[in-house]
């Protein structure tokens, strides 16, 4: 498994586990949870935020908290 910070462009996931605990009440308030797929859709340059297209809308998450999040490349 993987975080989410090291997947590129393009390439689709599913959330396995979130380990920031804050980060995860954050993500369930808007909809992102455990077992939802997604694709990543953008990454800033210089250790800038990921955008994922997830749930039909896109959500950008900054590069730390994107390592806190445990997916599976699908």
């Amino acid at each position: 498994m993987q975080c989410l910070a090291e997947l590129s462009i393009g390439s689709t996931g599913e959330m396995v586990r979130i380990f920031d605990n804050n980060l995860e009440q954050k993500l369930l308030e808007m909809g992102c949870t455990p077992g939802e797929n997604f694709e990543v859709v953008r990454k800033a340059p210089f250790g800038g935020p990921v955008a994922i297209l997830i749930s039909s809308y896109i959500l950008s998450i900054r590069r730390e908290d994107a390592k806190s999040i445990e997916v599976i490349e699908l």
